[in-house]
């Protein structure tokens, strides 16, 4: 996570008694109850919540029903474009993830929600990813054990596995989401950062754009609060037997975020430079870019648009938000396109020419380059332009 916060009450050390009183606390034991949430093991990141009631008492759990992505049947390796922006809408910010591509490493969803919680539970925990949440259209709140977090569009949510939370949308009517579900802990890349941890100058952004919970929500109720629970392939109903938002204070590296597409700063250079340059985030297996608006190369006779490029040793998808992206034909915003290792892609017919007396770009895009090769899923495929890998004819 982007550095170190402290929100609420804590003790003065790790693990020792957090005094509460006595008439007011769990059988009268006096405390509060230290709940530490860690990433690879004890190794890495972590924080430290403090709970009015023990986080582990459960009432009941039940399996609601397996849904692991399915993907699409036999075909040839070829380029996709996927048309997303009018999927009708379904379910809630959770159940209604539409997954489109996948591997060991990523699910990646369309989330257009029809309601903003459906009957019979009240919070959601992916108990096994990262959610990454790019808010396409949207605004509200992201509300969760480590507080209330205000969010808008642009905005990407960085969750992190076994937080439980609820998206509060202003009007769920207007909520579009990008989702990808991170097997492995999601991070800044690290040359973005100097050997004490802080993000270097120079960096395409710095501390002061990423926004943790500003407040907690404590709630000490006792009841039956249900969580429906993630992990990876299955949905589970826990009911917790106390409200799970009642941490009076944590400390730590891990905790949801948010940062805005829109606070990247883009690196230009006087001729076209390598997609590196808008790495946003860092995973094991995938990496997250930001396509920003910004001023393009500034040599007199700079070609304005990326060289033809065989991607040797990973799948390219790009999620289109907004303008016109300047190497493409016939893209919308909601769209995806997938250029899989094995084949070179370029410039459509005519941009190259196009983009020689370009100055600047107002695109927004979001791009993951996969090491390992994804897989579309029957939903993908039945958005899928077939004409897409013959556009480059002209």
């Amino acid at each position: 996570m982007p550095h170190y916060v402290k929100l609420g009450e804590i003790p003065r050390k790790h693990h020792i008694r957090f005094p509460r009183a006595a008439g007011e606390s769990f059988k009268g034991e006096g405390l509060h109850y230290e709940h530490i949430v860690t990433t690879e093991g004890f190794d890495r990141a972590y924080s430290i919540l403090y709970h009015r009631k023990p986080p582990t008492r459960v009432k009941s759990v039940e399996l609601l029903r397996e849904m692991a992505p399915r993907a699409a049947g036999p075909a040839p390796l070829r380029h996709h474009h996927i048309k997303t922006a009018d999927l009708p809408r379904r379910g809630d910010p959770y159940t209604g993830r539409v997954p489109i591509f996948f591997n060991a490493d990523i699910t990646c969803h369309r989330c257009r929600p029809a309601t903003a919680m459906a009957e019979g539970y009240e919070f959601y925990r992916n108990g096994q990813s990262d959610d990454i949440i790019f808010v396409w259209r949207g605004g509200g709140w992201l509300e969760s054990n480590f507080g209330r977090l205000r969010y808008r569009q642009d905005d990407y949510m960085v969750i992190p596995r076994g937080a439980i939370y609820r998206l509060v949308p202003d009007d769920v009517t207007h909520e579009d989401y990008l989702i990808l579900e991170s097997a492995h802990p999601v991070r800044i890349p690290a040359r973005y950062l100097h050997p004490e941890g802080q993000i270097r100058l120079g960096a395409p952004y710095s501390e002061r754009d990423f926004h943790g919970p500003t407040e907690l929500a404590v709630r000490d109720e006792e009841g039956d609060f249900a969580v429906l629970l993630k992990d990876r392939a299955r949905l589970t109903r826990v009911v917790l037997a106390s409200h799970p938002f009642d941490v009076v204070g944590w400390d730590g590296g891990v905790y949801p975020f948010t940062f805005n597409a829109n606070d990247f700063e883009p690196i230009t250079g006087t001729v076209h430079l390598p997609p590196p340059i808008h790495q946003t985030f860092e995973i094991k297996g995938y990496v997250v870019c930001t396509f920003a608006p910004r001023w393009l190369d500034h040599h007199p006779e700079a070609v304005r648009v990326p060289w033809a490029h065989d991607n040797s040793e990973a799948d390219e998808v790009l999620f289109y938000v907004r303008g016109n992206f300047g190497s493409r034909k016939g893209i919308e915003p909601g769209s995806f396109t997938l250029h899989p290792q094995g084949i070179p892609h370029g410039p459509h017919p005519g941009t190259t020419l196009a983009s020689m007396n370009a100055q600047r770009t107002e695109e927004l895009a979001v791009m993951f380059d996969t090491q390992f090769p994804l897989q579309l899923t029957e939903e993908a495929l039945g958005q899928d332009d077939a004409a897409y890998p013959l556009s480059w004819l002209g």
